[in-house]
């Protein structure tokens, strides 16, 4: 599990594919939630934190690049 702090640390760059990752993660246990059982149900939880993690970063990020 990524901490918000190690989370802080990355580029950009690093953000948004983390990011997609993540949601592509989060699509395929969706999917598979549906099809038949998952291994581990909350990984969906932590997914959608570590999205929110992340969005909430990039969020930061260009309110702190517009107040500039």
């Amino acid at each position: 599990m990524t901490k918000a702090t190690e989370l802080r640390e990355m580029s950009d760059e690093q953000l948004v594919l983390t990011l997609k990752e993540a949601a592509e993660s989060l699509f395929r246990m969706r999917i598979q939630a549906q099809t038949e059982r998952l291994d581990a149900p909350s990984e969906l939880r932590k997914q959608r934190r570590l999205i929110a993690r992340v969005k909430t970063i990039q969020t930061q990020r260009a309110a702190a690049a517009a107040k500039l």
